[in-house]
């Protein structure tokens, strides 16, 4: 063997195995993993120890809200180890939570959902920036996203927020809610009728 053959063969022992493994992306309500579907799949494929999982998941979310979807990434390494990282609640859910409302505006730019006002804004941002794919963004820039967000949720900013008013406003948004599931149930079901 020539004196190349044998520095390559001592420069591939010196580097670490590179992982080609993908990560799994999914999201999990808090303290609510369980080894069933959809979990427990994506678990097996990979040969991760689903009970271990679940517990270790539960363990480290049982100071949160029980049912809170919380997006993790969970990479394997070859003797089927994993590294669970666990971000914090999806922008939806909280600006959803901050407005008071379960689901945002079917066409958004021409109704709105809820209201936040710009300190609920500043106050999310702050909870976005601790995730690590926000870790390099701006405060500015980490509110000019959420604004994005809440304009696709119908959600509208505003400076001051009235309680009496803003009640008033939810409850008349509870009826245009309620008109709205009538008509896609009456949609649903005049296709059930065309397809039957």
């Amino acid at each position: 063997m020539s004196k190349a053959a044998g520095r390559l063969k001592t420069m591939k022992k010196t580097f670490d195995k590179i992982n080609h493994s993908s990560k799994l992306r999914t999201n999990i309500p808090a303290g609510m993993a369980v080894a069933g579907p959809p979990l427990g799949p994506m678990l097996g494929q990979r040969g991760i120890n689903i009970a271990a999982f679940c517990k270790d998941f539960n363990e480290r979310t049982k100071d949160m809200k029980e049912g809170i979807p919380l997006p993790c990434r969970v990479a394997v390494t070859s003797d089927r180890a994993y590294e669970l990282t666990i971000h914090s609640p999806p922008a939806t859910f909280l600006l959803k939570q901050a407005a008071g409302i379960q689901r945002g505006a079917m066409n958004p730019g021409k109704e709105i959902a809820g209201k936040i006002t710009r300190k609920h804004l500043y106050e999310i941002a702050k909870i976005k920036l601790q995730d690590p794919p926000n870790a390099l963004l701006t405060m500015e820039h980490m509110c000019k996203a959420l604004v994005g967000i809440a304009r696709t949720c119908g959600i509208e900013i505003v400076n001051e927020l009235d309680p009496a008013e803003y009640k008033e406003f939810l409850e008349q948004r509870r009826q245009v809610v309620e008109d709205q599931r009538k008509e896609l149930q009456e949609k649903r079901e005049a296709r059930m009728l065309r397809v039957g």
